[in-house]
């Protein structure tokens, strides 16, 4: 039975029985600290909840990290800023493939220790090509290496997500702001939108992710880097806990090259614009009109 025939019967159940027979019924099946009880099959979308039912949520949650993982975390909900349009470029002539990005994306958004998982992966390209099908990112030798340089990976936050038109329970969606994002409690686990994406920025949670409790990233948000539960698909969304909150993002923070760019797209006085102007860029298979946010550059 899939995980949406699962809920749409639990729905049924529940307004047949009420919830808390069915909720008695389903407690046995928590297991690992991943909710499997009514209320998270029943909980509505992040889209059709109140301020009050958010808020709900986020108590909920906190409270399930602490029991569950003995960690206090500070969750919040980090809606749009409105008028703003977010956009990244990435100067590929200083880039050294140091994958110092990746690391920062694993520890800030509380991913799986085991599997080093993160939302960016560094291709080593032969230089003078952009043949994306002979590159590598297994690359285990000092970086970076002649005749070699590397391109970063991520969502590309496109203004036409093919991701978003894929997913069957609407459990991921563009914001205001240009940042696609994810209902983590939504998601069905069909894994399309990650069939759908043409840059393989989508992850799927085969297992529950392993996180020592001293490394958990305690500064957290709905619809960001809160901890996952197993079976649900998930990708970058810019750090949104970070710069909706007026800061950058955690791997253009950790690049000791400079390369990163951020901001946003609509101020004509912002780096990713004067970026946009003076120099030639492009975006990562533009010919399947994704329209992209995330530009690549050269030095001239």
């Amino acid at each position: 039975m899939s995980d949406l025939t699962r809920r749409l019967l639990l729905k049924a159940i529940g307004g047949a029985l009420g919830l808390a027979a069915v909720a008695k019924a389903l407690a046995p099946l928590r297991a690992d600290g991943e909710e499997t009880t009514v209320e998270g099959f029943l909980r509505k979308s992040y889209r059709d909840l109140s301020p009050e039912e958010i808020q709900s949520l986020i108590v909920h949650l906190e409270e399930m990290t602490r029991r569950v993982h003995g960690v206090d975390v500070t969750i919040r909900d980090a809606p749009p800023i409105p008028g703003v349009e977010f956009g990244f470029a990435l100067n590929l002539s200083v880039c050294t493939g140091c994958r110092a990005c990746v690391a920062a994306c694993h520890r800030e958004n509380n991913h799986d220790r085991p599997s080093a998982e993160s939302y960016i992966r560094v291709l080593e390209m032969t230089q003078g090509s952009l043949d994306l099908a002979h590159s590598t990112t297994t690359y285990d030798h000092p970086v970076p290496a002649p005749g070699k340089f590397y391109m970063p990976v991520q969502c590309m936050q496109c203004r036409n997500p093919p991701c978003v038109r894929a997913c069957p329970v609407g459990a991921t969606w563009q914001q205001a702001d240009g940042i696609t994002v994810t209902d983590y409690n939504w998601c069905i686990g069909c894994r399309y939108c990650e069939v759908a994406c043409p840059y393989h920025a989508r992850r799927f949670n085969w297992t529950t992710p392993e996180i020592p409790a001293a490394e958990i990233n305690p500064d957290q948000a709905l619809l960001a880097n809160t901890l996952r539960p197993r079976g649900v698909d998930e990708k970058c969304h810019f750090c949104l806990h970070r710069v909706r909150d007026g800061r950058l993002p955690a791997c253009l923070e950790a690049c000791p090259t400079g390369a990163r760019v951020f901001g946003d797209l609509r101020d004509p006085n912002s780096e990713i614009c004067r970026v946009l102007a003076e120099r030639r860029t492009f975006a990562l298979r533009e010919e399947a009109g994704t329209a992209p946010r995330f530009f690549y550059f050269f030095e001239d």
